[in-house]
């Protein structure tokens, strides 16, 4: 290489952005911690496909790990590991730093709830002799997607009694599946005429559950009165129960690695459980840290974050107000001072559909966790935008660390965009930015990652809790 040539590329690798494949920047040594960190990912996958699943999870998790259930008024000191369970459906964990509280604390937040079908409160009926349930979406989703497929189904009845039953159908090799059938091709000249978002409609998402009659009984709805015997002699449920019962439709198939290489792994609820795994797993491995360490993993962000268990709740702020007061100071002073994490994922740079990425301002497979200045939809819409002294500070931290790190944003300007829980934490008047792992397929019933950037974004939330 000529002088003038070698000149020019030192300057190049000082003045230009590294865009490098992480593949490269990474020792056998780190590839193989990564590679084991994300078998434990998917184990997590397959057994937390609801937010409740999840919840039950991380809560083992984190007694395994010495964190204990936290009241209001217990006395609180340096090293305790807390946690706070929200109805079953969001949980709450904290690490007292050696830091006075007033310095505030790290907070990271993901959620774990993904684009699903919920049954609806009478979801049960019989027609020409089959037994479907009816179901309403959850969450954005591309209805087509949802047919011809197994499905499984998870969640809670509340009977009459006020007795609860916990229902998975469909995961153990030995259960049956359910389904939402299509039209064969042959007979969809009509359908096939409509658009896209309409080729399939929500009232045609239904699931067929049946099709033998009870017994010899040839009256009508016999199907679906043998359907109700099977399930009251399983679970002693009446069709009336199902008023009080949250029942989720999710893909039944299990976590795989994707590719001759291994290099990714496909599964159903990526968005947002990858965040939400890694920043719990970095939680747990946190020991002693010097700012107080709060996670916090919840529910509804795919609707919106309404509800008791979404981030427009107050439970993470009076959370932190209870810890604030255990350690003789207040939520306000300790929320001005803290630091977030938004953990969510955005969507990784298609090479079959470029036209909706800005390839200078898009995240890409294999380069590492993604750090999100803003989202919202055209014109910034329903964003927080961090400031650019906190995107230094992350920026520092995570070069100094040697994370593996990318920026990326949620499509073209005028092509859409989307939301997270950020904006909800920076209204509390917390410096906050997104930072997540890139994801292919997003929303669809089976998503992509990359490896790599699975375990970058568990060491970003490790080094940003212990920083």
């Amino acid at each position: 290489m000529s002088e003038k040539n070698s000149e020019t590329k030192e300057l190049r690798d000082k003045l230009f952005a590294k865009k490098k494949n992480g593949f490269f920047r990474m020792n056998d040594e780190e590839l193989s911690a990564c590679d084991a960190f994300c078998e434990k990912y998917k184990k997590f996958l397959d057994n937390a496909k609801t937010e409740r699943e999840a919840v039950k999870a991380a809560v083992a998790m984190l007694e395994e790990k010495g964190f204990k259930e936290y009241k209001s008024g217990m006395k609180l000191e340096a090293g305790d590991k807390i946690y706070r369970n929200n109805r079953g459906k969001a949980v709450l964990m904290a690490i007292i730093g050696t830091e006075p509280i007033e310095t505030g604390v790290r907070l990271c937040a993901a959620h774990i709830d993904s684009p699903r079908l919920d049954l609806k409160q009478h979801p049960l009926y019989e027609d020409n002799e089959m037994a479907l349930f009816k179901t309403h979406y959850y969450g954005g989703i591309k209805k087509y997607q949802w047919t011809a497929m197994p499905l499984s189904l998870h969640g809670v009845i509340v009977k009459a009694d006020g007795s609860e039953v916990c229902v998975t159908i469909g995961e153990d090799d030995n259960d049956p599946v359910f389904c939402i059938t299509d039209l064969l091709p042959h007979l969809a000249t009509e359908q096939m005429k409509r658009n896209l978002a309409q080729g399939i409609k929500g009232e045609e998402l239904n699931i067929v559950i049946g099709s033998r009659p009870f017994k010899n009984d040839e009256s009508s709805e016999s199907v679906k009165l043998n359907i109700l015997n099977i399930l009251f002699e399983k679970y002693g449920i009446t069709e009336s129960d199902f008023i009080s019962a949250e029942l989720e439709a999710v893909p039944a198939f299990k976590a795989k690695d994707i590719g001759f290489d291994r290099s990714m792994i496909g599964s159903y609820g990526h968005d947002d459980r990858v965040c939400a795994y890694t920043a719990l797993s970095a939680t747990l491995d946190c020991e002693n840290p010097k700012h107080t360490v709060v996670t916090v993993l919840t529910d509804k962000e795919e609707t919106g974050s309404d509800g008791n268990t979404g981030l427009c709740s107050s439970y993470l702020k009076y959370f932190i107000e209870d810890i604030a007061e255990a350690l003789g100071s207040n939520g306000r002073t300790v929320l001005s001072a803290s630091q977030c994490l938004s953990a969510d994922v955005n969507a990784a740079f298609d090479p079959t559909f470029p036209d909706v990425t800005e390839r200078n301002n898009c995240a890409y497979i294999n380069k590492g966790v993604c750090v999100t200045k803003f989202t919202g939809a055209r014109g910034k819409s329903g964003t927080s935008d961090a400031s650019a002294e906190f995107v230094g500070r992350v920026r520092l931290l995570l070069d100094k660390e040697n994370v593996i790190w990318q920026t990326g944003e949620l499509g073209k300007v005028d092509m859409g965009g989307g939301g997270t829980v950020a904006a909800y934490i920076a209204n509390l008047n917390v410096d906050t930015i997104d930072v997540g792992v890139p994801v292919l397929s997003m929303h669809a019933p089976y998503e992509i990652v990359s490896k790599i950037d699975v375990y970058m974004a568990y060491r970003a939330f490790a080094v940003f809790i212990a920083d």
